[in-house]
């Protein structure tokens, strides 16, 4: 995935287990959500390519801090648990994967146990 585009990141999202997309707000924001949790979203009609992703708090701050240039606190959103990656700002391909990936596992933990255990254990 290295320069990450919005394709790119739509076929990585899409393979994971039980997501859905969807544009629930307008016609711009693309949603990717697990069993109807939301864990990632981007605009579509943006000058760059940022995409809002889930991280554990204290994570956030240490990634923000590590790359300045690259991770915001989410826009628009609850800044001490989502984070505002630009995806074309010279992470590597690992560490994009891994923060998707990170979002999505986090989205999961906090879904209930019987829906775990029904669809991912």
């Amino acid at each position: 995935m290295s320069q990450v585009n919005v394709e790119e990141f739509r076929d990585y999202c899409l393979q994971k287990r039980k997501v859905t997309e969807e544009f629930p707000f307008d016609e711009n924001t693309l949603v990717f959500k697990v069993s109807g949790k939301m864990f990632a979203l981007t605009g579509l009609n943006n000058e760059s390519f940022r995409v809002n992703l889930k991280c554990d708090p204290q994570r956030a701050v240490d990634l923000r801090e590590r790359y300045p240039q690259s991770i915001d606190p989410g826009y628009h959103m609850n800044k001490k648990h989502w984070n505002t990656v630009h995806f074309e700002e010279g992470l590597s391909d690992t560490i994009l994967r891994e923060l998707i990936d990170h979002s999505y596992e986090l989205v999961i933990r906090g879904l209930t146990k019987k829906v775990r255990e029904q669809y991912f254990e």
